[in-house]
């Protein structure tokens, strides 16, 4: 094991430390007091160009009868209309960039599952402050210069690839660029090459831990120190279960496409206790998700992002759908943290009138022997009644005859701690379809 990791994280089982202050760049040393002047000139120079060269926010501006001359502080930002996924893809392709093409230098795009892509584009700055805030969060991670970094998201165009590639070579570091895919290559060259840190959706690296134990591979023998996990939502009791099956540090990394990729924000090794918002270039709102107002820092809503220094493709208050709330910082005191987001406010399950969210079926699957924590919803209807299938992957020792015995713990989970009933079937172990290693939680097959 590197001894500068060591230095850094300290024996696996310990938390980290902070990064050295030399390995700090000038946004991390900013206090509290030069961070909320730095955010509010930001703020008024992000609204004139966004209003002067993006006609949907000059029509939206206009609409809400507002200009940026009245962004005086930042609370003023409230008094802005918000931006959402579907006035992005109503803009679809270019329609919100805010420079000539000419000065693109970069296209990405969502998947574009549930209707047309969102596009986002990035000047060459655009791509350097990109580079900057994922180097910061490696740092925070545990990463330093010459650790090597197995990164197992996707390339092309969904951000976390590129995003997480360039970042780790900002932050001095050698880049594996494995991408997504290819399951017994990856366990093949994490054993050969010998990473210190995998920056991987959560689930996929669960899909790399079976194949790990099904080469005959122990993971907590690898290489491996810090896992940096991101793209989806996840539990604390995924990470329980990441950090005891392969004997590393997980931590949590968040972005979107839409604001920046990933980036936004970034959990500190040394506290595991939420994720620090770099808000010299995103500023985050949490706001109620009925009534849209601003919610004071520790209660509960909806995630809102502006963001400061994007020069292609501002946002002005764009509406995540992740529910969070916003904490004092800690390992990074100018910084607000987010809570670890597990749910969305598009996740949230009504079945037959009980609120319902994947994270909470999550932790019961955790907590339930001989399963994988792979799941899928199936939401269908059987007469006039919504009826809810769970489907869950068996580890592959479970034996058959045992699934029902789990299928029955499963339901009962559910029904005790959720209020609602449940048909659980455990399935084979890679049965449920995959996509950029993420499993598509949520299927609804209902008909009007």
């Amino acid at each position: 094991m590197s001894s500068d990791l060591t230095a850094a994280t300290g024996p696996r089982r310990r938390l980290g430390e902070a990064p050295p202050v030399e390995l700090l760049d000038d946004g991390e040393r900013l206090s509290r007091t030069e961070l909320t002047s730095l955010q509010l000139a930001r703020l008024k120079a992000t609204l004139r160009h966004a209003y002067d060269h993006v006609e949907m926010y000059r029509r939206k501006f206009d609409a809400a009868g507002v200009t940026p001359q009245d962004c005086r502080t930042l609370a003023d930002l409230a008094r802005f209309p918000f931006t959402t996924k579907a006035d992005l893809r109503e803009h679809y392709p270019f329609g919100t960039f805010a420079v000539p093409m000419a000065q693109v230098r970069r296209l990405h795009a969502s998947s574009g599952t549930t209707g047309r892509p969102t596009v986002v584009g990035y000047t060459e700055r655009d791509l350097s402050v990109w580079a900057d805030v994922v180097a910061r969060s490696i740092r925070a991670a545990g990463g330093r210069p010459g650790h090597k970094v197995h990164i197992a998201y996707g390339y092309g165009l969904f951000t976390g690839g590129l995003g997480a590639h360039y970042g780790a070579e900002r932050a001095g570091c050698t880049v594996i660029p494995a991408s997504g895919g290819m399951t017994a290559r990856q366990v093949q060259i994490i054993v050969d090459f010998q990473p210190e840190i995998i920056m991987v959706t959560p689930s996929y690296m669960l899909t790399l831990l079976d194949e790990f134990e099904r080469q005959g591979v122990d993971p907590r023998g690898t290489s491996l120190r810090v896992g940096i996990f991101g793209a989806e939502p996840w539990t604390e009791e995924m990470r329980r279960e990441l950090e005891d099956r392969l004997d590393l540090h997980a931590v949590d990394i968040y972005g979107l496409s839409e604001v920046m990729g990933p980036g936004v924000a970034q959990e500190c090794v040394e506290t595991k206790d939420g994720l620090h918002v770099w808000e010299d270039h995103f500023y985050p709102e949490v706001v109620d998700p009925i009534t849209d107002q601003v919610m004071p820092d520790g209660e509960s809503g909806e995630l809102v992002f502006t963001s400061l220094t994007k020069e292609a493709m501002p946002v002005i208050r764009y509406r995540t759908r992740d529910l969070t709330r916003l904490l004092p910082g800690t390992a990074r005191p100018a910084f607000r943290r987010i809570e670890k987001i597990t749910g969305r406010c598009d996740d949230m399950i009504i079945l037959r009138g009980v609120n319902v969210f994947p994270s909470q079926i999550e932790e019961i699957v955790l907590g339930t022997p001989g399963v994988a924590p792979h799941f899928q919803v199936l939401l269908s209807r059987r007469g006039r009644m919504d009826h809810m299938t769970l489907r869950v992957e068996a580890r592959p020792d479970l034996a058959p005859p045992l699934r029902a015995t789990a299928a029955t713990a499963i339901a009962q989970g559910v029904k005790d701690g959720v209020g609602v009933t449940v048909e659980v079937t455990v399935v084979d172990p890679g049965t449920l379809e995959r996509s950029l290693g993420k499993i598509r939680r949520v299927v609804d097959q209902r008909t009007v």
